[in-house]
């Protein structure tokens, strides 16, 4: 769904021998825009009912998938899921997800938030990795607007696989 404000996002993204780095870049009337205010760096629930950034990985061909949030308030979220929205809760508790806080640079004309997930938070892979790259941007007038690499429906559901489009060589475990 497109923003009623001029706005563009792009994403970087990098595979390191640690993990993965995303650069997320919001240019546009960024003051136009309801962020959060500054909170804790902790896990967060319900961060993309506001603006935030988001990455789903999986490993290429598998049902299996991990939901990232990350908030302009430096709170995150890391989620298990064993099929399309089926969360996994054992395995979250069997493998906790620690991330360092985004670090985020907000100015009137642009946004930027840089995450970082530890190679041990993704999911094994021997090749590669798949993933889905979105965001929830809110205006100041509630208004929010979905963005996405793809939107394979016409309604956005950033967990639908078909979305999850770009392809990466997996970092080694």
């Amino acid at each position: 769904m497109p923003a009623s404000l001029p706005l563009s996002l792009s994403v970087e993204v990098r595979t390191q021998s640690d993990g993965l780095r995303l650069h997320y870049s919001l240019v546009g009337d960024i003051d136009s825009l309801r962020l959060p205010a500054p909170a804790a760096p902790v896990p967060t629930d319900g961060l993309w009912q506001h603006t935030c950034f988001e990455a789903f990985v999986a490993a290429d061909g598998a049902a299996a998938y991990q939901e990232f949030n990350f908030s302009p308030s430096t709170a995150w979220a890391a989620y298990r899921f064993s099929g399309e929205r089926e969360r996994d809760t054992t395995a979250e508790a069997l493998r906790r997800v620690l991330l360092v806080p985004p670090q985020v640079q907000n100015a009137p004309r642009l946004l930027t938030l840089t995450a970082r997930v530890p190679l041990d938070a993704l999911p094994r892979s021997p090749a590669v990795l798949s993933l889905g790259l979105s965001a929830v941007i809110e205006e100041r007038s509630g208004h929010r607007s979905y963005w996405a690499l793809h939107h394979p429906l016409p309604q956005p559901d950033f967990h639908h696989r078909d979305g999850h489009t770009l392809r990466l060589a997996a970092p080694l475990h």
